[in-house]
């Protein structure tokens, strides 16, 4: 909800491009249905490739990843923030896992604070290795996505009309 609040208050000052207003709302489609049946419950997930767990948490730690790498290259990009695409890359990546890292230490903390058990908070599933799995799909989210969508982004980026008349130019 905060999101879109700031999204909308931000439309006309700070517009981004289409493909990212596009990847915002597929997140929050993964973000409601994990929500809507628990992480560890959404149906389809369930046995999925023989799995004994449900892995719907690990779509929605890909679009951790993947979505923000597209929102921090934009406003890296837009705000001039780095110079050249190896800074860029690193930049955004970092910025990924940072958010990643922040938001399973939330988890944790807020399973401490409630008193349950965290195992049965944080929906591990009896997987041990579940946060550090969840921070490498963010990752790999972050890098597919700067894979996969740069060059369109870029197009995009170039072809942004600006209200205060200034042109971006993405880093080469």
């Amino acid at each position: 909800m905060i999101g879109g609040v700031l999204l909308a208050a931000t439309y006309n000052s700070f517009r981004l491009t289409p493909i990212l207003y596009v990847f915002i709302l597929l997140h929050c489609l993964v973000l409601m249905i994990g929500g809507h049946y628990t992480y560890a419950e959404v149906p389809f997930f369930d046995g999925l490739l023989g799995s004994e767990r449900n892995n719907y948490d690990k779509v929605g730690h890909f679009f951790q990843g993947f979505v923000p790498a597209l929102l921090a290259r934009e406003i890296l990009i837009r705000k001039k923030v780095v110079n050249g695409r190896g800074w860029l890359v690193l930049f955004v990546i970092s910025v990924c896992l940072a958010f990643s890292a922040f938001y399973e230490l939330i988890e944790w903390w807020v399973a401490l604070a409630s008193g349950e058990e965290a195992e049965a908070f944080l929906g591990t599933q009896g997987y041990v290795w579940d946060t550090q799995s969840d921070m490498g799909l963010a990752l790999l989210g972050a890098i597919s996505s700067l894979l996969l969508l740069s060059g369109i982004h870029d197009k995009q980026l170039r072809g942004l009309v600006i209200p205060e008349s200034v042109k971006v130019t993405p880093p080469h």
